[in-house]
């Protein structure tokens, strides 16, 4: 490393001394004119020039990447999905951490949709199948009853049975000797009991397990029973209100003059639903549903203990039988089989007619209660039966899935339905009485 070179140093001005011999005579100078004294200022050197500073070493330059930027991934597809075993297993926190909420804007509330409003309770004025009892007037009609096309079909399908118990009757009568003919007027003279009003009262309370209403119950009773005559043009005090103890949904009418309903339709339908019921009852007393069924049931009631004592009778002799081995079981059926050949041969073949009068009997009951429908729909009932006939099939499927439940199929499918219990069911399904409802719940135009 090269040093400046240093500065030479400032020698003084020559003073005056001897001159030298050789040298020129110069004149000396003039003396100076005697002034104002100037402060002597010694001439300034030039500065010299300083060298320039280099650096003691090279600038570093800039560093350079070492590799290029790498290029941004592109997507190459979903990646298949981890499959256990083929990595770590994800840690799950203990306790789920709160993720930062996120800026959004305000959105504006969903707008509220309509609630539907809670339905009244049955007895409360505001039930849309609530209806009004104060009525004034009422109009009687000149015609109370009549017997309809499914009241004499109910009569004439019980005919077969009325003459087997009629047979029945006679031969028991022949025990009897002299006093066998009094015992068969006395069964025909019978059948008016089903017009008798203490027979009635004795057939509600011991048959069909019936009671009178409590005062309660009939201050409920007696003023939709009042509506629903009214609207028919019936007397309502021709007929005995009744109430069965039950918590299902149902109603009767039996004999000439019995309205039943049970302690359910009762305290747990509004008055409306409850007047559609009664309006359907009152259907088959006016129509001649409740005489006629009663009065052939009656009849048929001789026939029927003689065919199940038949039927005690031949299961023991069979069974007897079965000790002899194969031949005492074909000795008894030779024996039963020429019995009933000779029945039915000396009878004309009116004992296979029984076979089928349960199917057909089932069939003039569905057409009654379509019939009572009809009746309680035209008094202005048709919504209120409507709703009630909801609540029945709910209760029968709540009904079955309970049995199924019992069974131990755990609640499962519904058991199919076969067609013989579909032929003999005295009621037609809820499908089917809706369908007949139709044209009274359309709106009137």
């Amino acid at each position: 490393m090269t040093q400046p070179p240093s500065i030479p140093p400032e020698y003084p001005e020559p003073t005056g001394g001897p001159a030298h011999p050789d040298a020129a005579q110069v004149p000396p100078a003039r003396p100076p004119v005697p002034g104002p004294r100037q402060p002597h200022i010694p001439p300034q050197e030039p500065p010299y020039p300083q060298p320039p500073q280099y650096p003691t070493a090279a600038a570093q330059p800039p560093p350079y990447p070492t590799a290029a930027a790498q290029p941004p991934p592109y997507p190459t597809g979903p990646q298949p999905p981890q499959y256990p075993g083929t990595g770590p297993a994800p840690h799950y926190p203990s306790t789920p951490q709160p993720q930062p909420p996120y800026p959004h804007a305000a959105a504006a509330p969903p707008p509220p949709y309509p609630q539907t409003s809670a339905v009244p309770p049955p007895g409360s004025p505001l039930h849309p199948h609530h209806i009004d009892t104060a009525r004034g007037r009422v109009h009687v009609s000149s015609r109370q009853r009549h017997t309809d096309a499914t009241a004499f079909g109910s009569l004439l399908l019980h005919l077969p049975n009325f003459l087997c118990s009629l047979v029945v009757v006679a031969l028991v009568s022949l025990v009897l000797g002299d006093f066998g003919l009094l015992l068969i007027l006395a069964w025909l003279a019978s059948g008016a009991l089903v017009f008798h009003r203490p027979t009635e009262s004795a057939l509600a309370r011991h048959l069909l397990r019936l009671r009178y209403p409590t005062p309660q119950e009939r201050a409920t009773l007696e003023p939709v029973w009042r509506e629903v005559t009214a609207r028919a043009g019936v007397e309502g005090r021709a007929y005995e209100l009744w109430v069965e103890d039950s918590d299902s949904l149902n109603a009767v009418a039996a004999a000439g003059h019995i309205v039943g309903v049970t302690s359910f339709a009762l305290n747990r339908l509004p008055n409306g639903e409850l007047a559609a019921v009664m309006a359907h009852e009152l259907g088959h007393h006016v129509g001649g549903h409740a005489w006629s069924g009663l009065l052939g049931h009656w009849y048929a009631l001789p026939g029927r203990i003689a065919w199940r004592l038949l039927r005690a009778v031949t299961g023991f002799l069979f069974h007897v039988s079965r000790a002899f081995s194969c031949i005492g079981v074909a000795f008894f059926g030779l024996c039963v089989g020429g019995i009933a050949f000779a029945t039915i041969s000396t009878l004309y073949g009116l004992p296979l007619l029984l076979l089928g009068m349960p199917y057909a009997l089932a069939a003039v009951g569905r057409r009654s209660e379509l019939r009572a429908d009809r009746h309680a729909a035209a008094l202005g009932f048709a919504p209120m039966l409507a709703a009630v006939l909801e609540k029945l099939h709910q209760q029968e499927q709540a009904q079955e899935q309970a049995r199924l439940a019992a069974a131990g199929q755990g609640g499962g499918a519904r058991m199919k339905e076969t067609a013989a219990s579909r032929l003999l069911s005295s009621h037609p399904d809820y499908h089917t009485r809706l369908h007949h409802l139709q044209e009274y719940l359309q709106p009137a135009r």
